[in-house]
């Protein structure tokens, strides 16, 4: 039998690369082909797969995927019955478990993994895989020039869906205190007066209720087609102020520099319940995000 790794690719594009880069790590670990299953995009036409703007195309193999459970049950039931390859691996929790991490083949991996934990023993790989392959727009390659030539801090303010009651409960937004308190630390621990990169999904909001002491860019003209051009973008910039988002997360990582500041929330989620304590990098400083 072919050893392979099946990860499961859902969610978007921060989520994406998560999911990517568990998948990357084991199949290394265990020397067995890379496939993704991207079926879950067939019945979410609101969210697209985004990582083929990415580098990953010479790690990714083809074949056959394992029969989903909602979609071919009586397959998946005889399938899973059978004890079939590849066995389903499904996360516990959304904290690091170093149990998942142990080299093993013929999964299909199932989850948010959530954590650099999962992929501490590639990394370079990994940023090889994440580097950007389409080329930027103009403008984007014009602001690329502008945060090159400044000292720029990426910060990153999501709104959009964390404002539906159903994730204020979950998710503990990151308050306008939050971003002002994170500016004033930034800015103390800079030579130079930082210029603010502002990225959002409310970029309005972000003009209008957004004010620092230093220069605020907002930067409002790339679409959600053209995330991956804000995160490149983000991850041009000198240091990074986060929010509790898997998207302005991989922002951040992708900075290789070894020296870069990195400021993200202390409180990922609202519900204790959901807790993820593992998915600050131990060299990031966390700030209190609550009001």
């Amino acid at each position: 039998m072919k050893r392979q790794i099946v990860s499961k690719i859902f969610g978007g594009l921060g989520n994406q690369m998560f999911q990517f880069a568990m998948g990357r790590a084991m199949a290394i670990r265990s020397q067995s082909a890379l496939l993704l299953d991207t079926r879950w995009f067939d019945t979410a036409p609101s969210v697209t797969f985004r990582l083929g703007h990415f580098n990953i195309g010479p790690a990714v193999t083809s074949g056959t995927l394992p029969p989903r459970r909602r979609q071919e049950r009586l397959r998946y039931y005889l399938w899973h019955a059978s004890g079939r390859f590849p066995r389903r691996l499904k996360e516990n929790g959304l904290g690091f478990d170093a149990d998942m991490v142990a080299p093993r083949t013929n999964l299909w991996l199932d989850g948010y993994w959530q954590s650099e934990r999962y992929f501490a023993d590639c990394i370079d790989t990994i940023r090889d895989d994440f580097r950007i392959v389409t080329p930027p727009s103009d403008e984007n390659a014009k602001h690329l020039a502008a945060i090159a030539a400044c000292p720029a801090i990426s910060l990153h303010v999501r709104r959009g869906d964390y404002l539906l009651p159903e994730n204020q409960a979950l998710f503990a937004a990151c308050s306008k205190q939050y971003y002002a308190k994170a500016v004033d630390l930034m800015a103390s621990k800079m030579a130079e007066e930082p210029v603010i990169y502002v990225f959002s999904d409310d970029p309005d909001w972000a003009r209008d209720n957004l004010s620092f002491p230093v220069e605020k860019r907002v930067m409002g003209h790339n679409g959600r087609d053209a995330d991956y051009e804000d995160m490149r973008l983000m991850s041009a910039c000198r240091n990074h102020i986060i929010a509790n988002s898997s998207f302005s997360w991989w922002g951040a990582w992708l900075n290789p520099a070894p020296d870069k500041i990195v400021i993200g929330p202390a409180s990922w989620f609202a519900d204790s319940s959901a807790s993820n304590p593992d998915i600050l990098p131990d060299s990031w400083l966390k700030l209190s995000n609550q009001a």
